[in-house]
């Protein structure tokens, strides 16, 4: 059995249903990401978890253990909020120390873990610091650390980089993984961003209206969308006509009844008159590394991603032929909820 199994999971409000019937095993060490948009019930889903919001239906099994009507206190989950909720007037250490002392533990333990879990997170020089005189990558660790300490089971993380500025979230997301992977806890995360959870899960989970659309490895997920809100969540992608021809092959087609999504770093730019497809510079947007082209054509306007190779870009207006390897076309099925 999973060391975390929700079955058949609901949450009913009224006559809304913010989850509807979720069925998610993970396994103990594992990281996975409930990934989708405000309102898809991913984090209703995690607090049903955490206890701290009712379960209507089914249950939650931790370990083997019925814990669905469990008190918060008594699951022993380790939470860190977006707000991290640190204790202003205490220091780093006595933040990290409270809910030990809240557990009773002996004070030479007590000290022992707190150093332990400061040393992991990398903040043991800043241990009679306060709140205040923190960057907002300390006060997360410090909030990481405070949720480490107690030795929780499973680690909960509930949007917890989105305080942050680009650049801080981006190294922090590392952090989270490596600390992870060092302690080997099983860890579920709550976020609305794509590229956080692709880059430090080992499974993703896509939620759209209370539901479970996809669970997948983070490549698996990227490559292989099932669906059109899949494939346009995650990352970037082109929506194009299709069919199959007499050998089963998938090909675009104008008028085809297929849906295929094509991703924008998988279509080569060509000389005119060269490529499957002939289309026109629209517009150009440089991103430091690369350059996304929106090329206009027959089919519609066509988003290409070129990697910044130093040469001269092409200016608006070009003609350019498309190309791209037709086994990287994926068949999309019709959404399965609405969004």
């Amino acid at each position: 059995m999973a060391f975390v199994q929700l079955e058949g999971l609901g949450k009913r409000y009224g006559e809304i249903d913010a989850v509807v019937a979720t069925n998610l095993s993970v396994e103990k060490g594992e990281f996975v990401s409930l990934l989708g948009p405000s309102g898809c019930g991913k984090t209703t889903t995690l607090q049903m978890i955490a206890g701290f919001v009712e379960v209507t239906s089914g249950r939650i099994l931790l370990d083997g253990r019925d814990i669905t009507h469990a008190k918060p206190a008594s699951r022993g989950l380790g939470v860190v909020f977006q707000s991290y909720a640190l204790f202003p007037h205490m220091t780093v250490k006595d933040n990290v120390a409270f809910g030990l002392r809240m557990r009773k533990v002996p004070a030479a333990e007590l000290q022992q873990r707190v150093a332990r879990v400061l040393k992991l997170v990398r903040l043991d020089q800043h241990a009679e610091r306060y709140p205040r005189e923190l960057s907002g990558g300390q006060r997360q660790r410090v909030a990481l650390a405070r949720a480490l300490v107690i030795e929780p089971p499973v680690l909960l993380l509930d949007e917890p980089l989105s305080n942050l500025d680009a650049n801080l979230r981006e190294e922090m997301q590392f952090e989270i993984r490596r600390i992870q992977r060092e302690v080997g806890i099983t860890t579920l995360m709550v976020t609305h961003d794509q590229s956080e959870a692709l880059s430090i899960s080992d499974r993703v989970v896509v939620m759209q209206a209370g539901r479970i659309t996809q669970i997948d490895a983070p490549y698996t997920l990227y490559e292989h969308p099932r669906t059109e809100f899949i494939s346009g969540f995650v990352g970037k992608a082109n929506l194009l006509p299709g069919e199959r021809d007499s050998a089963g092959v998938v090909q675009v087609r104008s008028g085809g009844d297929l849906t295929l999504s094509l991703r924008p770093e998988k279509i080569d730019l060509r000389e005119q008159d060269h490529g499957r497809l002939q289309g026109k510079i629209a517009s150009r947007f440089f991103l430091g590394s690369q350059w996304l082209y929106g090329v206009s054509t027959a089919l519609g306007d066509i988003s290409v991603v070129r990697r910044n190779d130093g040469s001269t870009p092409l200016n608006e207006g070009t003609a350019v032929g498309l190309d791209w390897d037709a086994k990287l076309l994926r068949v999309l099925t019709v959404d399965e909820v609405s969004a």
